[in-house]
């Protein structure tokens, strides 16, 4: 395989051109959607005044802002990406914190400094590493000795309603993607505690917890939700490829499995994720 097509120059690409375009045309309503899982995430972290700080996969940079204010002034956070278009959006939108950098890197393979962070988080950055246990040997070797890491990630398909049923009612008349090889990186390639501890340990990290977190995605109105998962979900690409009468189909399906979860005038599904905890050891 050459340099062009390796696994993370593919992860790159997408998220350079259609996947980092669709986020960041949808990036307000992901925030909002994502806002509970935040706040948690963040209440784990506990990040402290003056601690150095790495986000992994900050994307539009929202949690990266939120870290920046929690160390203050005598802090610093770098908030990481591979997509330069998602960056862009973070850099617009959080000038105006001094202690606040983007990055623009892949966190598997970048040269960190060694031993410079106190804290290592994610919301949902580190299951897309075509190379588990390297990255996160890499940023074990960025870390000091005892450093806390801390990162978001779903748990199985099947408890995330809030992305599986309407996928689930589309693929009842549309052939599924096929199934992603085991350890292949994807949204719930970290599902497996067993797969996380592994990498983990192996990396040098000790102390590993889990907690399993579990809270409302609101997807908005029945509308929102069908824009949001015809074009960011499961479903998406075999729509796109599916010929009229059945995408037409498959899009009727959908709406049907949505507009029965609708309360009040919205769609609020479960997202179910673990809040990793580990020290560097």
């Amino acid at each position: 395989m050459n340099q062009a097509s390796t696994p993370a120059n593919e992860q790159a690409a997408y998220w350079n051109e259609e996947g980092g375009a669709r986020w960041v045309r949808h990036i307000d309503g992901v925030e909002t959607m994502l806002e509970p899982l935040n706040a948690r995430l963040l209440e784990c972290v506990a990040a402290a005044a003056g601690e150095r700080v790495l986000d992994v996969g900050c994307g539009g940079g929202i949690t990266s802002a939120a870290l920046a204010r929690a160390v203050g002034e005598r802090g610093h956070v770098t908030g990481l990406d591979v997509s330069k278009v998602i960056l862009d959006v973070a850099r617009a939108r959080y000038a105006s914190l001094p202690n606040l950098e983007f990055l623009l890197a892949d966190a598997g393979m970048h040269a960190f400094a060694p031993a410079s962070y106190d804290l290592l988080t994610s919301r949902f950055g580190v299951m897309f590493f075509p190379a588990p246990h390297a990255a996160f040997a890499n940023l074990r070797r960025a870390m000091k000795l005892g450093a806390r890491l801390c990162f978001l990630c779903w748990r199985r398909l099947d408890e995330n309603p809030w992305m599986g049923l309407a996928a689930a009612a589309a693929f009842s008349v549309l052939p599924p993607p096929p199934r992603p090889e085991p350890g292949a990186p994807g949204p719930f390639s970290f599902a497996k505690r067993e797969r996380v501890t592994d990498i983990l340990t192996v990396a040098g990290f000790g102390n590993i917890e889990f907690e399993a977190v579990d809270r409302g995605i609101d997807l908005g109105s029945l509308d929102e939700a069908m824009t949001w998962l015809t074009n960011m979900g499961p479903a998406a690409q075999p729509l796109r490829e599916a010929n009229e009468d059945h995408r037409a189909q498959a899009l009727d399906a959908m709406r049907e499995a949505l507009g029965n979860a609708e309360r009040n005038g919205r769609v609020v599904l479960n997202g179910a994720t673990w809040v990793v905890k580990a020290q560097a050891s």
